[in-house]
């Protein structure tokens, strides 16, 4: 299997779990000097290689002829701020996306030990703007400089990591917890400080 094969295999895992909706997401993957990304208005679930964008990292020109997706900016912005990141996911899974847009958003999302010690103990809320804009590129860009994985109000989440299979797990997880939050109704219990100590003691995190 070539690059652009696992590629667009990750694309439809991500399309299979539920994360995206026709074209509602984009995926990115940096791959020595250059970027795979889901080419503007692909569906990941259904991604075809004709359809994967190959952009220069540095210069973020196009190497193959496909329109990256317009939210491209922010994808090639967190990697370069971040040399670990070689992932990019956006996404907009049900129950984190219906908690980016909820008029309350818990402050506290650490429901089980998942959150803390794959998401982060604390997810940004980034203000709304404009899909594709370079204002949210900006904030987007801005917020993940110390954080892997975010809430971008009434829009989605974006998640990072060091290979597919770590961004993919930081939505999971997020989705998991708004899930849980949600279905309870607000009504839910989160760790405590000692025991969100406890978990950062005994992972790492």
């Amino acid at each position: 299997m070539d690059r652009i094969d696992s590629f667009v295999a990750a694309a439809h895992k991500v399309g299979a779990a539920g994360l995206t909706v026709c074209s509602s997401g984009n995926l990115s993957w940096r791959y020595g000097d250059e970027v795979l990304i889901s080419g503007t208005g692909s569906w990941l679930p259904e991604l075809r290689r004709e359809q994967v964008a190959i952009v220069d990292f540095k210069t973020g020109q196009t190497l193959n002829g496909v329109k990256p997706s317009m939210e491209h900016t922010f994808h090639l912005g967190v990697m370069r701020e971040r040399e670990e990141v070689n992932v990019v996911l956006h996404f907009q899974s049900p129950y984190s996306t219906a908690m980016a847009c909820s008029k309350q958003i818990p402050a506290d999302l650490n429901v089980t030990a998942e959150l803390p010690c794959h998401v982060g103990a604390t997810i940004p809320r980034v203000p709304y703007r404009r899909p594709g804009s370079p204002q949210l590129a900006q904030a987007v860009i801005e917020a993940m400089r110390d954080h892997n994985s975010i809430l971008l109000l009434k829009h989605g989440q974006v998640t990072c990591g060091k290979d597919f299979n770590q961004a993919f797990e930081r939505a999971m997880f997020l989705e998991m917890a708004c899930r849980i939050a949600i279905l309870n109704r607000g009504e839910f219990t989160v760790l405590s400080e000692d025991e969100l100590l406890d978990i950062k003691e005994a992972f790492s995190v």
